[in-house]
């Protein structure tokens, strides 16, 4: 098949080209095995994308980095048009995420992840149904044909690469958390005290698992088992151009938007999974009746579609209901908006993170009570990471169910929410339930 030629653009002094073309060869494990760094992979219903080197990258930090990203992206694709020839799913996408925080971050394990990092891919495989789609990028002055010596080199890389055995998990050698359960009872005590006190309405304290493993661990064969379990999650994984990488399978959206229609959801409340059919809808019963759960939730729906009303000529949210997954069940509730006008998928990112979820209310006594009770950086942790295209479309996930891996360390991350009536014990457990998707591919 011969590759699809489209004109070089200048984007500001910085000439950019792209090619492409359709492949029956997509091995994504192998791609991303190849560790051309940066690298990323996402995966969503029936589309997974892979994408691996930087034609353009894109760093900020700070509390401006949500605007800083969108001004560069926006500078990146002005004027810059992918082959007309090459159809929209496999056009070229800026990939990468935000940190939680603003400010800078620990070394550890957190060293080489900016506050936002995003990368314009030199290559990218895109996989959706039953077609499959190469496109590479090049800058700079002799673009095209670095473009087009790039489509061949893949090309032919990609016919001798083969997704072969998957390995297994590297098992665990040893385990260090943070916080302690005795530190644990009293960071979740003064938060109900805060909240009874009336300075919080909700906080989502976090808890990092640090472990250590006895084997390698490839991160493209743990998405890969991931993908079995968790298949109506989005999974994903980042690693910078030094660092750890960054992965997990997240069952919460953050903000899809696509033209002029947006879509979200509330998911908070929180059980586990029953060991017979009927002892789970007991479970998710009790979780749909639970006064603590139901409260913790409204929470969360109320302040998103607070978040949305300035964007809005319209707000629709469907029906609370309870979200399976392998070993915990959620409250949710799915919310779709209609803009006002054209937006870019960051500013709905900017003005939707940190959702109740992963944050609290009011945010900035939330953010502030985190900040001060957390003895970890969360980093990437509960923060926004996906992609968006030159239309200023895109789809953010929220980065929970996730781990940091570098070497043969990796480092867990799950939170709960706490409200008046939370129970040290409880909450406890639910953070347990909430690192076993990570943990069980890697014991």
């Amino acid at each position: 098949m011969e590759p699809l030629r489209g004109e070089e653009a200048t984007v500001g002094e910085t000439t950019v080209a792209t090619r492409g073309c359709p492949v029956d060869h997509a091995p994504v494990r192998a791609f991303l095995d190849t560790d051309t760094r940066p690298r990323f992979a996402w995966a969503a219903g029936t589309e997974t994308l892979a994408a691996a080197g930087a034609a353009a990258t894109i760093t900020a930090d700070g509390s401006s980095r949500f605007g800083d990203v969108r001004a560069a992206a926006r500078t990146l694709f002005e004027g810059y048009d992918a082959p007309a020839t090459l159809p929209s799913v496999a056009r070229p996408r800026l990939f990468g995420g935000f940190a939680f925080h603003d400010g800078d971050h620990d070394d550890s394990p957190w060293d080489g992840f900016p506050g936002a990092g995003f990368f314009l891919p030199a290559v990218q495989l895109t996989v959706r149904d039953d077609d499959a789609w190469l496109t590479v990028t090049a800058t700079g002055p002799d673009a095209g044909l670095t473009a087009d010596e790039r489509l061949a080199e893949w090309r032919t890389r990609l016919s001798a690469l083969a997704d072969g055995p998957r390995s297994g998990p590297p098992g665990v050698a040893g385990r260090k958390r943070t916080p302690s359960q005795s530190a644990w009872r009293r960071q979740v005590r003064a938060a109900v005290e805060k909240v009874d006190r009336g300075d919080l309405r909700k906080v989502v304290l976090a808890q990092a698992l640090q472990v250590s493993l006895e084997r390698d661990l490839s991160v493209p064969d743990a998405l890969a088992r991931l993908a079995e379990t968790y298949p109506d999650c989005y999974r994903f994984m980042f690693s910078p151009a030094d660092g750890g990488t960054f992965f997990g399978a997240t069952p919460e959206r953050l903000v899809s938007v696509r033209g002029r229609t947006v879509r979200t959801e509330a998911l908070a409340g929180s059980t586990g999974r029953g060991d017979t059919p009927a002892e789970d809808e007991w479970l998710a019963t009790e979780l749909l009746e639970s006064e603590k759960d139901r409260h913790e939730h409204q929470l969360v729906a109320d302040a998103i579609r607070d978040q949305l009303a300035p964007f809005a000529t319209s707000i629709r949210t469907g029906e609370r209901t309870v979200r399976r997954l392998a070993t915990v069940q959620h409250l949710r509730t799915s919310i779709t908006a209609e803009l006002d006008a054209d937006e870019h998928v960051l500013d709905l990112v900017e003005a939707l993170h940190p959702t109740p979820a992963v944050g609290g209310l009011p945010p900035d006594a939330a953010l502030r009570t985190i900040r001060e009770t957390e003895a970890f950086d969360r980093g990437w942790y509960a923060a926004p990471i996906g992609w968006l295209d030159g239309s200023g479309n895109g789809t953010f996930a929220v980065g929970i169910r996730s781990a940091v891996a570098r070497d043969r360390t990796a480092t867990l991350f799950a939170g709960a929410g706490i409200v008046s009536d939370s129970d040290p014990d409880r909450e406890w457990d639910e953070v347990q339930l909430k690192y076993r998707p990570m943990l069980d591919e890697l014991e």
